[in-house]
């Protein structure tokens, strides 16, 4: 089972909720995960700098944070892993897609599947946890059919 809770925080329609929750249930399914739970929550550049500020003391905006809840105490409640929550900045999503070159849904899907990964405790603090974590981010995606 999955449980996602996406919240919109901007003034913009999110009509990618419905894909981007089939691709974290494709992607459930490929990492052979079973019963977690976690939140996505849409925010615009100025609240993700904000967020960024306080918890990272960066002081600029970023396209997605996480907040993994295990990294504190693993909560497991009626034997579903809650994994915490991953904000992720509609306006960087936006300039991105267009900076890269590839589709607005694309973005979204990649900044969802990067949180998510970081959810589940991947990272890319030195290149060879980065070649995992980037290697795995494209299969999940280019196996969905979101393609560069």
């Amino acid at each position: 089972m999955v449980n996602v809770t996406f919240s919109n925080e901007t003034d913009k329609n999110v009509s990618e909720k419905k894909e981007l929750k089939k691709l974290i249930n494709y992607a459930v399914k490929y990492l052979n995960l079973k019963d977690v739970e976690f939140g996505v929550i849409f925010v615009d550049n100025n609240k993700i700098k904000e967020l960024n500020r306080i918890y990272r003391n960066i002081d600029r905006e970023t396209d997605v944070i996480t907040f993994r809840l295990a990294d504190y105490e693993e909560v497991i409640f009626n034997n579903v892993n809650i994994l915490g929550d991953i904000y992720i900045s509609l306006d960087k999503a936006l300039s991105q897609s267009i900076e890269y070159n590839h589709s607005y849904l694309r973005e979204l899907s990649f900044l969802l599947i990067h949180g998510f990964l970081h959810l589940l405790g991947y990272d890319h603090m030195n290149e060879e946890d980065e070649k995992v974590m980037f290697k795995l981010q494209e299969e999940i995606l280019d196996g969905y059919g979101i393609k560069r």
